[in-house]
């Protein structure tokens, strides 16, 4: 699993100009499900995401972590994390999970990342979305599992 780590004032995910999912203070997550991905990856994805030390403290310094903070996890689905673009001038997505392995993975990654008390919005899986997020920082991470 691959994901994108925004740390954000506010995000808002729409589908067809109507919002599916918004939070304020907290992290957008777009995620990326391989084939080779099962339960284990999203149990330790999910662990680290919640308590990475993104926010900061008193002193301006990134001690605090989505839990601490009490911020909320905007998840959306992006396939396009897994584009190889190495060769040509068109992506391959060959390492992107199809839609059967990365559904249930991806619904299993809400769940495992509500599990920790963090409030969780999300887009669609498959759908053509907007995103509009302001990204305080700019926080931008990338993390991927072992």
């Amino acid at each position: 699993m691959r994901a994108v780590l925004q740390r954000v004032s506010r995000a808002v995910v729409r589908i067809e100009d109507q919002v599916v999912g918004s939070i304020d203070q907290g992290l957008l997550v777009l995620l990326g499900i391989a084939p080779r991905d099962s339960d284990e990856q999203v149990r330790w994805l999910a662990e680290k995401i919640v308590n990475l030390r993104l926010f900061a403290d008193e002193q301006g310094k990134m001690n605090r972590s989505l839990l601490d903070v009490g911020g909320a996890a905007l998840i959306v689905s992006q396939f396009t994390l897994y584009g190889d673009a190495r060769k040509g001038r068109r992506p391959s997505f060959t390492e992107a999970a199809p839609p059967s392995i990365a559904i249930p993975l991806y619904e299993a990654f809400l769940a495992a990342v509500a599990n920790y008390g963090v409030r969780v919005a999300s887009g669609r899986f498959g759908a053509d979305m907007a995103v509009e997020l302001v990204n305080e920082g700019p926080v931008t991470l990338i993390v991927e599992t072992p």
